[in-house]
């Protein structure tokens, strides 16, 4: 069987149960959807895709003549930008893992819900149209060309590689799916998270950020989903958790990569099924809000080592930007710079508005292991020791060390890990090795901080 609509459709349905087919056309055109276009036969599948330009295509993963995960392949492989959702009897984790290593957008289980099949399609086709506008934003990714220059006019930053990232937070921000924040330490992964709200259809909602490394295998659950009255001795009162305070607005995760694993298989039902259960709770509530994460680990790397679930790793990484490091900007480093003197200097009572030239080059020959966080805990002690109106050279030169390779050119570049390395130990060294202390001003958590120390053994000041 096949049945095209007379007008053009976004969407395409293959199954071999027609009766399947007949019920996802009903309930996405009672939705007020376009009607898709649908084929009982996998093998005619390819050839109808070939001669209409879907933006979806819904497959069984089950079929005679040509299997749902062969049929994804060829599709994904001919057509990358067309979103594919799978849908089975068959609730396997590794097949749906498999499925979404292929492409697939979302996987869904039969007996199929309605609302679950009306929002993944929904959530698909914005993304698809998401692509398109990408492609479009990548001719003209300059600051004069945002949309929405006043989401962004609190982040200080002149450098293209910046404009760029301004102008995947726009196409992102206005679309509903997870996306992933990928960085180092201290670019300002927050602040963008915090912009891509602003930006979105939730701005009305609260931003609700949550570090994840702060949070305790034991009291994950309870600051996360909440607790019931009665659930546990002292629970003397019904608590809302993160999710149920983000309702309508954003979630935030901070460094999701530090997620131990069983608080990750926690964290996926929520995101698989939209709903959370308080502690004690035997009623199950909704979950409405969008998750933006990030880390300063390699995701992808960390699935490979098995420390993060690939399956909430495909959940999480929907969209994705990644910051470059303060290295890779280099004009943000003295508009960013005055910025902190302005700020520290209404802190300290010191009319400082200025930096030497000299003191100009010293940053801009700097590498800057902590990122943003470091240039400005520069500013902050410089700016302390400097007793002219002019911010010298001498004010910054003890926050700088003298063996940091200068970044005018190649000769003389170290690996991250080796400038991680010697910016821990500096930090270490300034605190007098109050890791508490070092972990804040690095801004990791302590445990972070412990086992780099555990790895770096005896090449570190301890």
């Amino acid at each position: 069987m096949i049945s095209l609509p007379k007008t053009y459709t976004p969407i395409l349905a293959i199954d071999d149960d027609t009766g399947l087919l007949l019920s996802v056309k009903a309930s996405l055109m009672s939705a007020g959807m376009p009607e898709p276009a649908t084929v009982s036969d996998s093998r005619q599948a390819l050839d109808i895709v070939r001669q209409n330009q879907f933006q979806l295509v819904l497959i069984d993963l089950i079929m005679p003549h040509i299997d749902g995960i062969t049929l994804l392949e060829q599709i994904k492989k001919e057509f990358p930008d067309t979103e594919c959702i799978i849908i089975t009897a068959v609730d396997d984790t590794a097949t749906a893992v498999q499925a979404m290593k292929f492409g697939a957008y979302d996987y869904l289980i039969k007996p199929l819900q309605a609302e679950k099949l009306l929002i993944s399609v929904k959530n698909a086709l914005e993304k698809y149209d998401l692509r398109q506008n990408l492609n479009l934003y990548e001719r003209s990714q300059t600051f004069e060309s945002l949309k929405h220059p006043d989401v962004f006019a609190d982040i200080v930053a002149k450098d293209d590689a910046m404009a760029r990232v301004f102008h995947q937070a726009e196409a992102y921000g206005y679309n509903d799916y997870n996306l992933l924040i990928s960085g180092e330490t201290g670019v300002g992964k927050e602040v963008i998270a915090a912009a891509i709200h602003r930006l979105s259809r939730r701005s009305a909602g609260p931003f609700i950020g949550i570090s994840m490394p702060s949070l305790s295998k034991t009291l994950f659950e309870d600051e996360v989903f909440g607790h019931s009255k009665g659930a546990f001795t002292g629970a003397v009162s019904e608590k809302k958790g993160f999710f149920e305070e983000a309702q309508g607005g954003t979630l935030f995760l901070d460094e999701i990569g530090e997620m131990a694993e069983d608080m990750q298989a926690k964290l996926l039902r929520v995101i698989q099924e939209k709903e959370l259960y308080r502690i004690g709770s035997t009623q199950a509530r909704p979950v409405n809000a969008r998750i933006v994460s990030a880390t300063n680990r390699d995701i992808v790397e960390e699935v490979a080592k098995g420390n993060f679930r690939q399956d909430l790793m495909y959940r999480l990484k929907v969209c994705h930007i990644h910051l470059p490091p303060l290295r890779e900007r280099r004009k943000d480093i003295i508009p960013l710079a005055l910025h902190f003197l302005g700020i520290h200097g209404q802190k300290t009572g010191k009319q400082i508005r200025s930096i030497s030239p000299e003191a100009s080059q010293q940053l801009l020959s700097y590498s800057f292991p902590g990122n943003v966080r470091e240039l400005e805990n520069i500013i902050a002690v410089g700016l302390l020791s400097e007793s002219g109106d002019v911010l010298s050279s001498s004010a910054i030169a003890s926050q700088i060390p003298k063996d940091q390779p200068i970044v005018n050119g190649q000769e003389g570049l170290i690996t991250m890990a080796a400038l991680e390395k010697i910016h821990i130990s500096r930090v270490l060294e300034f605190t007098g090795n109050n890791r508490t202390q070092a972990a804040a001003i690095l801004g990791i958590s302590l445990r972070t901080l412990q086992r780099k120390l555990k790895e770096y053994g005896n090449d570190i000041i301890k």
